[in-house]
């Protein structure tokens, strides 16, 4: 079955490159980043790899823990962390998950149910389909789902600004524009009535259409 905005995502026990884990006690009360590879030593995934490495501090500011996965065993991980950090000057320092028997990208319906076999053999091609990046609130529910084709990189910064508004509007009765960044103004949500919007945000709003009202973040 599909996964969705709003599931639970899958709990499950791995091994990864910082040992066995299980992911739901892993993640605690923290948000989450899970972002997957088809297969390692491949060239793009490489650069995510480091990107994320060197962004750790950003996610680490916001309470995310990130966790990778790709479909080859820990140890090849491991030799895989030495091109990384030689070619992008740092080695990840977050978890990779070893999904050599692919488990774990069935479970979150990242290859086909009836995927046989194991990693060992598969092209980065057959696991194409391994380019994903969810992320899980502390509630444990999927609140962004993310699949990318294999030759385009993923956008980080984009994955980070997603988190920020995902954050903001949990607290607060808001939405965020087209292309919104922390501390631009946001949308009351439909939800609150102008009555209620009157005493949650004194200062007022202004309103292109009567459903459209702008107002200053509330935590900036």
């Amino acid at each position: 079955m599909a996964l969705r905005i709003g599931d639970t995502a899958p709990d499950f026990t791995a091994e990864t490159t910082e040992g066995r884990i299980g992911f739901h006690n892993w993640l605690g009360d923290s948000w989450g980043v899970l972002f997957s590879h088809p297969k390692d030593f491949t060239p793009v995934c490489t650069t995510e790899l480091g990107c994320v490495a060197q962004l750790k501090p950003e996610f680490d500011r916001r309470n995310v823990k990130v966790i990778g996965l790709s479909v080859d065993s820990v140890e090849d991980h491991k030799r895989w962390a030495n091109d990384i950090r030689d070619t992008q000057g740092v080695a990840p320092n977050y978890p990779v998950i070893g999904d050599s028997d692919l488990s774990v990208s069935t479970l979150y319906d990242m290859l086909p149910a009836g995927t046989q076999g194991a990693a060992a053999g598969r092209t980065p091609a057959d696991n194409q389909t391994v380019r994903t990046v969810f992320v899980i609130g502390p509630d444990k529910k999927i609140k962004l789902e993310l699949a990318y084709p294999m030759t385009t990189g993923r956008n980080f910064d984009e994955v980070l600004r997603v988190i920020d508004s995902i954050q903001l509007t949990s607290k607060y009765k808001v939405a965020t524009p087209v292309n919104w960044k922390p501390g631009d103004d946001v949308i009351i949500a439909g939800s609150v009535s102008d009555d209620d919007a009157k005493q949650l945000f004194p200062q007022g709003w202004t309103a292109a259409k009567p459903y459209i009202r702008m107002v200053h973040q509330p935590n900036a």
